[in-house]
């Protein structure tokens, strides 16, 4: 599906300031969108999410002109609750604890919610301007995670955030069925998580 003039993006408007009203429907829409599509599938129709939302239909179009325009906005909405979850962490007691509790809710907030990301892309849409923005936080709040850890000595200091993107691509491309079972992404973290502490520090030590 490839939308015609498919108006705001959904990042343009992270910055543009909603009524009280207009922001409860947009995250009722939301909400039940996300609802839907987990169980239904991408190809649901609007009129079901309007219906679920307790909305009109016109109430969706106003905020989202097409589908592939909701899509990107619960997908934007996903990674702003990363980012949330990131900086919560920020000022916990255990720093090495927190910079790895994160990147495991990341896997498995990654590995379990690749169905809009999937489909944004066959759809032609550039995934990466839509939510360019809250990538550059998250990596930013992900670099003051690590940051921490290395200085408390939980993680070596030769690591980065991109090598951290890298490792955690790898593994959850371990989810893609092809790959044989025992290849979990638990079973990668683990791996990937002894080979981020010191030496003196691996698993869990």
């Amino acid at each position: 599906m490839t939308p015609a003039e498919p108006g705001p993006r959904a990042a343009d408007r992270r910055s543009r300031p909603l009524r009280a009203d207009a922001r409860r429907n947009r995250e009722r829409v939301l909400e039940a969108a996300e609802l839907v599509l987990a169980s239904e599938g991408m190809s649901v129709p609007i009129d079901e999410v309007a219906r679920r939302a307790g909305v009109g239909v016109g109430t969706v179009y106003r905020q989202f002109p097409t589908k592939e325009a909701l899509f990107e906005a619960i997908l934007l909405r996903r990674l702003e609750r990363l980012l949330e979850e990131a900086r919560s962490r920020g000022a916990a007691a255990d720093p090495g604890e927190a910079f790895f509790g994160f990147l495991e809710h990341l896997v498995e907030v990654a590995t379990s919610k690749r169905d809009l990301a999937d489909a944004l892309s066959r759809a032609g849409i550039d995934i990466e301007a839509s939510v360019s923005s809250v990538i550059q936080e998250l990596a930013g709040a992900l670099e003051e995670l690590l940051g921490r850890a290395q200085r408390s000595g939980a993680v070596r200091d030769d690591v980065g955030t991109p090598e951290l993107f890298g490792l955690v691509a790898g593994t959850c491309m371990a989810a893609d069925r092809r790959f044989p079972a025992a290849c979990t992404p638990q079973r990668m973290l683990g791996i990937v998580f002894d080979g981020l502490r010191p030496a003196g520090r691996r698993d869990g030590g």
